[in-house]
C-alpha cells in the first residue's frame, strides 16, 4: 500500500507503525522541536517519549509509531517551513546557542510587537490547528470483572493467565496493538514468546481490550472505576480487584547532544529490528547502564542480535567506558566515548541504543492510591507491593517493572503470584 509524507509517495505494510514505515523508506527527521526548531525522530517506538509527533490526516500531535498505515494516508511534519529535513527556522538554534526565553522577543514598537508575536506564535508553537474536528467519544459502556489487570507485558500476560486459571473472570487493557510489552523487543524471546502468554491467557478464559489506554481512575462504586478509551467509545470497568502491570518507560543517558535523531532507546532498536524486521543502521552504538545487571543484560543481548544481523555493532558498558556527546545534526554520524584509560575516541555510527534503566510507569497506580517511593536506582517512582503483589491499598496489586525493572522472566513471575492471589481475594470476596 502507499502513504503520503510531504509531497512524496511512499511504500507501507498495512497496519504497520507509520513511524516504522517512514524510518524503512528513509525518512529520517519527521518534526522539529519546539522552540528551537531541533530535528526529531522517533525514540522509544512505544507512545511514551513525544519525539514522534507528526500532522496525520491534517490532526497534529499525532504519535506517528502508535498510528497504523492505512492506504492513502497523508503525513506531514510540524514546526518546520518549508519541510522537516530542511526548516530555515532551525537557525533559532544557531543564533542562541545559550538558550532564549522567546516572551522576551518584544520591541519598543506596538505594530513591531504585533508582527513579532506572530512570529514568535510560529517559532514556539507545534503548528497549525487541526483543519478538520476529531470524532468524539458518545459511546459509554460498562464492564465488570472479578479481575482487571491494566498493562498486557509479561508480568500482565501472566497475572491475567494465572487469575483466570483459578476460575476469576478476567479483563486484561492494554494500550498497545499487539499485546506483549518487552517481550516484543527481546531478541531472548520475540514474538512468539510474547504469543504464546497471549494465547495462553484467551485460553484460560481471560478477555483483551487491546489500542485501549487507561486514562483515569475515579474513587466510584464500591472498588473505584477505571476509565478506559478504546477506539469504539469509552469503558467504564469495575472489578473486585485491580492488578497494576504497567510496566516502565525507556528513558535516555545523558550525554551532550543526547536528542539528535538516531539515538533511540536500546528497546526502540529492538522494536524495529526483533518486532518489525528493520535494520536500525550499518554501524551501531550500544551504550549500556552501568553498574544495571538486568539492562545491562538485554543490552549484550541486542548488541549480539544485531551483530548476528550483519550489523557492525559498538558496545559500550555505561560502567567502564561512558557517552559524551553525539555528534552530527539532522542525524547521529558518531558517539564520543570516554574508554577505560579514561582517553576519549570517537565511534562513528549512525545509530546509538541507549540501554538506560526504564522508568516505572506508576501514575495509574499512585492514582489509585497505592504508596510509590523514588528510587534513583530503579530511575524513577517505584510502586511498594510484597511478594505477591500486594500495595497499600486494599483490592489494588502491583507487579512487574513498575515495581522497579527486573527483566521479562522476572516480570513474569511476579505477575503470576500477583494473578494468584488476586484472584484468590476476588473470589472470596
Amino acid at each position: 500500500m502507499t502513504i503520503e509524507f510531504e509531497g512524496r509517495t511512499l511504500r507501507a505494510f498495512t497496519a504497520e507503525p507509520l513511524a516504522v514505515a517512514l524510518f524503512a523508506s528513509g525518512v529520517r527527521v519527521l518534526s522539529r522541536s519546539i522552540k528551537y526548531h531541533r530535528p526529531r525522530a522517533f525514540f522509544c517506538l512505544e507512545g511514551h517519549c513525544g519525539a514522534c509527533l507528526m500532522r496525520v490526516d491534517g490532526i497534529p500531535n499525532v504519535r506517528a509509531c502508535m498510528t497504523r498505515c492505512r492506504e492513502g494516508l497523508v503525513v506531514e511534519g510540524q514546526n518546520a517551513f518549508p519541510a522537516s529535513d530542511l526548516d530555515v527556522l532551525s537557525a533559532m538554534d544557531w543564533l542562541f546557542p545559550q538558550g532564549m526565553n522567546h516572551h522576551t522577543l518584544m520591541t519598543g514598537s506596538k505594530i513591531l510587537n504585533r508582527v513579532m508575536q506572530k512570529f514568535v506564535r510560529q517559532l514556539s508553537g507545534l503548528g497549525k490547528a487541526p483543519e478538520r474536528r476529531g470524532t468524539a467519544l458518545h459511546e459509554v459502556r460498562s464492564q465488570h470483572v472479578d479481575v482487571a489487570v491494566i498493562g498486557a507485558g509479561p508480568a500482565g500476560l501472566s497475572a491475567a493467565r494465572a487469575a483466570a486459571e483459578q476460575g476469576a473472570s478476567v479483563l486484561c487493557v492494554d494500550e498497545q496493538a499487539l499485546s506483549g510489552g518487552s517481550l516484543l523487543c527481546d531478541p531472548r524471546f520475540g514474538r512468539e514468546e510474547a504469543e504464546r502468554l497471549a494465547e495462553a491467557a484467551r485460553n484460560a478464559g481471560a478477555r483483551f481490550l487491546t489500542r485501549s489506554p487507561v486514562i483515569a481512575w475515579f474513587p466510584e462504586e464500591d472498588n473505584g472505576l477505571l476509565a478506559v478509551a478504546t477506539p469504539e467509545g469509552l469503558v467504564r470497568v469495575t472489578a473486585r480487584r485491580y492488578v497494576y502491570a504497567t510496566g516502565a518507560y525507556d528513558t535516555n543517558a545523558l550525554f551532550e547532544d543526547n536528542d539528535r535523531p538516531g539515538i533511540f532507546s536500546a528497546r526502540g532498536v529492538g522494536r524495529l529490528a526483533v518486532l518489525h524486521g528493520v535494520r536500525p543502521g550499518h554501524r551501531v552504538v550500544v551504550v549500556g547502564a552501568g553498574s544495571n545487571d538486568a539492562v545491562n543484560a538485554y543490552a549484550a543481548a541486542l548488541a549480539a542480535e544485531l551483530g548476528a544481523l550483519g550489523i557492525e555493532t559498538v558496545f559500550v558498558d555505561g560502567n567502564h567506558e561512558k557517552a559524551l556527546r553525539a555528534r552530527g545534526h539532522a542525524w547521529v554520524e558518531g558517539l564520543d566515548v570516554e574508554g577505560k584509560d579514561g582517553r576519549r575516541h570517537r565511534e562513528p555510527c549512525d545509530a546509538v541504543a541507549v540501554a538506560a534503566p526504564p522508568q516505572p510507569a506508576s501514575e495509574a497506580p499512585r492514582q489509585h492510591g497505592a504508596e510509590v517511593v523514588l528510587s534513583a536506582e530503579a530511575g524513577g517512582f517505584v510502586v511498594i507491593a510484597d511478594e505477591s503483589g500486594r500495595t497499600s491499598v486494599q483490592g489494588v496489586l502491583a507487579c512487574g517493572d513498575v515495581t522497579g525493572y527486573m527483566g521479562p522472566e522476572r516480570a513474569a513471575h511476579a505477575g503470576t503470584r500477583a494473578g494468584l492471589a488476586a484472584a484468590k481475594e476476588a473470589l472470596s470476596a
